[in-house]
């Protein structure tokens, strides 16, 4: 969102990716304790009837500025020294998916925030040996397919939620590594097998 004068903002009327901006902004904070679930609670409802930018604007003012959360940082690669930002997936009262034949990137962020982020890797091409998925459910799930041949690290926090691999078996010595790492608030991520054809 546009910064504008205060005297503006109380009667400039907002859009649907503005409220969902401010939204994400709140999920983000909420996993990142700097709200608790009720106030996650409040101010998302609030920000869904918001009608103009001084009343989103509120909603914020103690948090981070920026709405939409900054990538993360890249990482220092051996080979190629700097990793590119990760690819985002975000679902938000809704759901998101990426299936079929697709290029997995070497990170990859999932948020589920009162939605469900499914992310199939069956049919996708795994170029990396190591891929990170840093997955964030907040009163949502985010489940990931993975087929057999392929090393899954689940690690993270789950409150009042879960986090488990569904995944039986082990996978063979250099195969490739899916590393998860899993914030979870009332919701769930989940490891599992492809469903059967």
């Amino acid at each position: 969102m546009e910064l504008v004068p205060s005297d503006d903002a109380d009667r400039l009327r907002v859009s649907d990716r503005e409220r969902e901006q401010v939204v994400e902004l709140l999920g983000t904070a909420a996993a990142e304790g700097r709200l608790t679930l009720d106030e996650y609670a409040d101010r998302a409802a609030a920000a869904y009837a918001a009608t103009t930018r001084g009343e989103l604007a509120r909603l914020t003012d103690d948090l981070p500025t920026d709405p939409t959360p900054a990538p993360l940082p890249a990482r220092r690669s051996g080979a190629t020294g700097l990793e590119p930002a990760p690819e985002r997936l975000v679902a938000i009262f809704g759901n998101e998916s990426r299936k079929g034949r697709w290029p997995v990137p070497a990170r990859l962020e999932a948020q589920a925030v009162f939605g469900d982020c499914h992310i199939e890797l069956q049919d996708a091409q795994l170029s990396q040996p190591v891929i990170s998925i840093d997955a964030t459910a907040i009163f949502g799930s985010v489940t990931i397919f993975v087929p057999e041949g392929v090393e899954v690290r689940l690690t993270g926090t789950a409150i009042f939620g879960s986090k488990e691999s569904k995944l039986r078996g082990s996978a063979p010595s250099g195969a490739p590594v899916l590393e998860v790492r899993s914030r979870v608030v009332f919701g769930s991520v989940t490891v599992r097998p492809p469903h059967q054809r």
